[in-house]
């Protein structure tokens, strides 16, 4: 049977959701304790999408198959032997087709940052000194312009492995909220680096180190930022992702 796992992590201490040799990882983690606990020593979990190391998931969806029903009260046991930085939130029998990858339609993130430090949360939010320094005006017209597009190769991390850099955005908008900032995109899929690079691009603009010009010449004629930023990893979360049989 194809089951799916609805979950959420703090990926401070991970090296990204994916299995890497000689590195933690979410995948790995979760894979240990499924194996343990069903004596699968086989068993292999597909995730959603692969977030990068240090970055967040307040909502993700993977599956597995297992040959069986699951032992009763497993989603207790299996978060009883994962570590506090991962929660699973349940885990249900799905059709055998169904994959937590290929048949996500809507992926959503948020990027937080924050004016104020705060020594409780410091790899949970960005924490950028003297926020008056940015124009927020600029920065939410940044975002916006990207509404206007479907191709965001400007917006792709060199090295990727991409076949198209086609996207479908559906929200690109800041949310200002005195020293706390946040802001949201969502889209059909999302290129490697993509919304690091977004966050940094619409914080450059708004400090005035790129204009916004430059930035829609770059999306008109596809071409990297002279000056583009990638921002760190600590304010970003994945937090939302659809499927149709799930809302069915």
């Amino acid at each position: 049977m194809r089951y799916f796992v609805e979950l959420a992590y703090n990926g401070a201490a991970y090296f990204g959701w994916q299995r890497q040799p000689k590195q933690v990882s979410v995948q790995a983690t979760i894979e240990h304790a499924l194996q343990t606990i069903l004596r699968a020593p086989a068993l292999e979990i597909v995730g959603c999408g692969r977030t990068d190391t240090g970055v967040h998931a307040s909502k993700y969806f993977a599956h597995f198959d297992f040959e069986g029903e699951l032992p009763r009260g497993f989603t207790s046991r299996i978060n009883k032997f994962l570590p506090a930085s991962i929660a699973i939130r349940r885990i249900f029998p799905v059709e055998t087709e169904q994959h937590a990858r290929f048949d996500a339609y809507y992926r959503a993130y948020q990027y937080h940052i924050t004016g104020q430090k705060d020594p409780f949360h410091p790899k949970t939010r960005l924490y950028l000194h003297n926020l008056t320094r940015f124009d927020q005006e600029k920065i939410q017209a940044a975002a916006q312009l990207l509404l206007d597009y479907d191709q965001f190769l400007p917006f792709c991390k060199t090295g990727s492995d991409a076949k198209t850099m086609q996207c479908q955005m559906h929200r690109s908008e800041w949310e200002f909220n005195g020293n706390n900032w946040t802001y949201h995109i969502a889209a059909n899929r999302f290129l490697r680096g993509m919304v690091r690079l977004v966050v940094g691009m619409c914080l450059s603009v708004g400090e005035g180190k790129v204009q916004l010009e430059e930035v829609k010449q770059a999306m008109d004629t596809q071409t990297r930022l002279q000056k583009s930023l990638s921002i760190g990893p600590e304010g970003l979360y994945l937090t939302e992702i659809r499927y149709p049989y799930l809302e069915q």
